[in-house]
């Protein structure tokens, strides 16, 4: 007699546990045996690429954001919808964005209690919904964990998010680069960040006065905004004020690089160059005509919510990546952080949100 079917989720649960004993079997015989390796395990040849495409078992995604109030957030709920459209096994449950973290996580628990196959959770605030995400997996329901990292992995089964900190390497590298090729010598750097106390934002800061210092460059001026257009202004007029001479500037955030903007055009400077961060389709615009200040942008894409979704389709469907030689999708996967200019802006063009 057949054994009787399990929900996808339980069946998967029991999958990882038998795993986790072979692998720990295995792991303990490796480290204990006195035998050498046989040759044949040097090497691993990538499995043969299967189409991820094709349809497979009905799968339904719940997902988790917070409120639209800022372009790269509405970007993220419209690629992860769009993404889930582009498959036909998966049913796509979408809760009400929410800037109230005790709301999202009564939200993410309606997910948990619906029995959704996954999760895909970018959360308002990483170490108060890790709780919540350490319930799903509990539950035996895989969490792809977008973007802000829960505190512990065992909330999350893959997470996926931007480099804040290779962001500020490819700022710093592309400003050092041309200010060196230019015989600049002692610039002064301006940089306006985004919120002070977030880590992303220290990272960003980290690797872009790391970068720097590799051309014997350091920051000048710098003021912390807050990722809107409103702070953009306000502390870009400050800085400009403080500043009488510019040799470039870095903005973090091309959201309030809006009000950035609005400031440097009021105060008529262009001594200086701009790059941006994030790659908004109208910062984009701005580096393709060639007449503005802001002359390059570093990426941080939303398309990582697109991802997203489809790696929760694979993991709840218990399949792998085609191209990967392992059979499971990887634990965290970090998005590169490209330099758009002028030179490359039309393949990035596509790609980019608008602010």
């Amino acid at each position: 007699m057949s054994e009787p079917l399990l929900p996808a989720r339980l069946r998967r649960r029991g999958f990882l546990a038998g795993a986790l004993g072979v692998g720990a079997t295995a792991a303990l015989t490796a480290c204990t045996s006195n035998e050498a390796p046989s040759s044949g395990g040097a090497s691993v040849a990538a499995a043969p690429a299967g189409d991820n495409a094709e349809p497979g078992t009905p799968v339904t995604i719940g997902f988790s954001a917070p409120a639209a109030d800022h372009g790269w957030i509405a970007a993220i709920a419209n690629n992860a919808q769009a993404q889930a459209e582009q498959f036909s096994d998966v049913t796509f449950q979408p809760v009400n964005p929410t800037n109230d973290v005790t709301q999202q996580i009564a939200a993410v628990q309606t997910l948990i209690n619906d029995g959704v196959d996954a999760l895909v959770i970018l959360p308002n605030d990483g170490s108060q919904l890790t709780s919540v995400g350490r319930q799903a997996i509990e539950a035996g329901i895989p969490v792809i964990n977008l973007d802000r990292i829960f505190d512990s992995p065992l909330a999350y089964r893959t997470w996926i998010g931007g480099d804040n900190y290779g962001m500020g390497v490819s700022a710093g590298n592309y400003i050092g680069e041309r200010l060196r090729a230019a015989g600049v010598a002692n610039p002064i750097i301006g940089e306006i960040a985004g919120i002070d106390n977030l880590p992303l934002t220290q990272a960003r800061s980290q690797g872009f006065a790391d970068a720097l210092s590799t051309y014997g460059f350091s920051v000048g001026p710098r003021q912390a905004a807050d990722f809107t257009a409103q702070g953009g202004q306000r502390v870009t007029a400050n800085l400009l004020q403080a500043a009488p001479r510019l040799d470039a500037v870095w903005n973090h955030d091309d959201d309030q690089g809006i009000g950035v903007l609005a400031a440097i055009n009021q105060a008529g400077r262009s001594e200086f160059f701009m790059v941006g961060g994030a790659g908004s389709a109208n910062a984009m615009r701005e580096i393709q005509s060639g007449s503005s200040v802001l002359e390059a942008t570093v990426t941080y894409s939303p398309t990582m919510a697109s991802s997203a979704v489809s790696l929760a389709r694979l993991v709840a469907q218990s399949r792998g990546m085609g191209d990967l030689a392992e059979h499971e999708v990887p634990a965290s996967i970090t998005l590169a952080s490209a330099t758009i200019t002028r030179d490359n802006v039309a393949d990035y063009l596509s790609l980019g949100f608008e602010s």
